[in-house]
């Protein structure tokens, strides 16, 4: 009897960063392993993420309850953690049982220690890069052009 769906068939080793430039391969990649029978997906080896890796595991989610299988998500670095957490998509990645907390996830990885978590959303944030009301510049005003002049 085999335990190959057991076991990883990829380990995602080669993977060490999960961003808009290798998006599509990392994703495609993890369909296949959806396809050969893989539910345990370990991302230690990932060091950098920027906002398109929630939209890549949440596919992989997709995929996996399309095909009926629950996907399980280990070792997931602090900064893919704390972009889960202010997108507010821990509860369709994770089950309820799984605390995103760093330190707790098993494997440790010394390179991750250099990313710190969201604690909590500022207020801003939805603004983005830290940009408040304030920070905005405005438009340039032109007194001199016609079409800005106010009667």
């Amino acid at each position: 009897m085999s335990t190959a769906v057991a076991q990883a068939i990829d380990d995602f080793k080669s993977i060490t960063s999960l961003n808009v430039q290798n998006a599509t391969a990392v994703l495609e990649r993890g369909l296949a392993a959806l396809r050969a029978g893989q539910t345990v997906f370990d991302l230690r080896y990932v060091l950098t993420v920027d906002s398109v890796a929630v939209s890549v595991l949440l596919a992989w989610e997709k995929a996996a309850q399309d095909a009926g299988v629950r996907l399980e998500l280990k070792n997931l670095p602090p900064a893919l953690q704390s972009l889960t957490k202010l997108y507010g998509v821990c509860s369709l990645l994770f089950p309820t049982s799984i605390t995103l907390e760093p330190g707790q996830s098993g494997a440790h990885n010394p390179l991750h220690e250099e990313f710190h978590p969201v604690v909590g959303q500022p207020e801003n944030a939805k603004l983005g890069l830290g940009a408040t009301p304030d920070a905005v510049p405005a438009a340039p005003h032109h007194p001199e052009h016609p079409s800005d002049q106010h009667h």
